[in-house]
């Protein structure tokens, strides 16, 4: 099952993001999810390395790889459940906003979670909402 943006199949993430925001549908019974997703996570590894003095030590190095964005389908327990039980054809994955910063992506998922208003009915899957952004995460 593919990820949309625009009513486009999206097969690769832009470059100079940090993740986006989705929803999911179930198209059987039209429940929603709203969440979002890290384009890549942050690693890091060890790696020995020897010193012009020839001694021995080990240095971290960070680099990045992709997240498992592809094959996502949120972190509700309920909606996997779904998803498992009546197949992911059932099923439509939007991206709505692609974001540069992890402020902005947690911002973007509140906002729209509150405009849609997804605690207040059970036509959604979210069940909780958790954020903490200060304002200067948005610049």
């Amino acid at each position: 099952m593919t990820w949309t943006y625009k009513e486009q199949t999206i097969e690769k993430l832009p470059e100079n993001i940090v993740g986006f925001v989705y929803i999911i549908t179930n198209l059987i019974n039209n429940r929603k999810y709203i969440g979002k997703k890290l384009s890549h996570f942050s690693k890091t590894k060890q790696k020995t390395i020897t010193t012009k003095a020839g001694i021995k030590k080990k240095k971290k190095i960070r680099y990045k790889e992709e997240s498992d964005w592809k094959t996502y389908w949120s972190s509700s327990e309920e909606l996997k459940k779904d998803v498992e039980s009546l197949g992911e054809s059932n099923f439509h994955r939007e991206i709505l906003h692609f974001c540069t910063s992890k402020g902005m992506l947690s911002y973007m998922e509140l906002k729209e979670q509150i405009q849609r208003q997804v605690l207040e009915t059970e036509e959604w899957y979210n069940g909780i909402i958790q954020v903490r952004i200060h304002k200067k995460h948005l610049k």
